[in-house]
C-alpha cells in the first residue's frame, strides 16, 4: 500500500500540472526571446536602471550559469542573471531581469510577505528534509503519531509555498509598472513581458497545487493505515 496504491494518481496529476507550467514558461520565454527591445536595453542594463532609480546602488548584478536560473540573493545583496538573460536585449530577458530587480525593491521597502518568507527559510529547509522520512518511518513502525508529525512538517513547506505566491506576483507587478513608467518597453513589448512573467508565476501556482495534492495523499494513506 505504501509504494503501490491508488493515491499515486494525485502525485501523477501534480507532476502533470508542474510539467505543463514548465513547458508554458519555456515556450513563452523562447517566443519573446526573439522579440528585441526597440530601445536595445540589455537585461543587465534594465536591472541596473531599475535598481539605481530606486536608490539601490549597492545591489550588484552578476552572471550565473544555466538557463532561466535568474534570481535575487538577499544574503549577498546581488542579482544573478543567467547566461541566456544578462546580455540579451529581448523582451523576455528584460522582463525576467526586471522581475528580479522587483525582488530587490521588495527587500528595500520591507515588503511584509517577503520578510515572512525569508524568516521561514531555515525552518522550512528542516521540514522539507525530514517530513517524508518521518512519515514513512511512522507507517513502517505503525506509529501513527510519528506519521502525523511528518504530515504536519510537510504542511509547513506547503505554507511556505503559499506565502511565496504573493511575493512572486508582486515582484512581477512592480517589474511591469517600472518598465512601463520608464518607457524601457513600448506597449506591445510590455504585453510580451507580461506573458513571460505570468507564465513564470504559473510554475509557482502549479508547485503549490502539486504539494497540496501530495499532502492530501499523505493524509489519505495515514487514515487508511489507521483504519487497518
Amino acid at each position: 500500500m505504501l509504494f503501490y496504491d491508488p493515491t499515486y494518481i494525485l502525485v501523477l496529476f501534480g507532476f502533470l500540472l508542474a510539467s505543463i507550467a514548465s513547458l508554458g514558461v519555456d515556450s513563452a520565454f523562447k517566443r519573446y526571446s526573439r522579440v528585441k527591445s526597440y530601445r536595445h536595453y540589455t537585461a543587465g542594463d534594465a536591472a541596473r536602471k531599475i535598481l539605481d532609480d530606486n536608490g539601490l546602488y549597492d545591489v550588484r548584478i552578476e552572471r550565473t550559469g544555466g538557463n532561466l536560473t535568474d534570481h535575487y540573493d538577499p544574503s549577498a545583496n546581488v542579482i544573478r542573471l543567467s547566461d541566456s538573460t544578462i546580455n540579451s536585449d529581448s523582451v523576455a530577458a528584460i522582463g525576467v531581469a526586471a522581475h528580479e530587480a522587483g525582488h530587490a525593491v521588495q527587500h528595500a521597502v520591507g515588503y511584509a510577505p517577503i520578510k515572512i518568507r525569508n524568516s521561514m527559510v531555515p525552518a522550512v529547509n528542516i521540514c522539507s528534509r525530514i517530513s517524508m522520512p518521518l512519515f514513512i518511518l511512522g507507517l513502517i513502525l505503525g506509529l501513527t503519531n510519528l506519521a502525523n508529525i511528518g504530515i504536519i512538517l510537510f504542511s509547513g513547506a506547503l505554507i511556505f509555498q503559499l506565502i511565496t505566491l504573493p511575493v512572486e506576483f508582486d515582484a512581477s507587478r512592480r517589474a511591469i509598472k517600472i518598465l512601463d513608467s520608464s518607457a524601457m518597453l513600448d506597449e506591445e513589448e510590455l504585453k510580451g513581458a507580461k506573458k513571460v512573467l505570468f507564465a513564470a508565476a504559473m510554475t509557482y501556482v502549479a508547485a503549490v497545487l502539486a504539494s497540496a495534492l501530495q499532502l492530501l495523499r499523505l493524509v489519505l494513506i495515514s487514515n487508511s493505515r489507521r483504519r487497518d
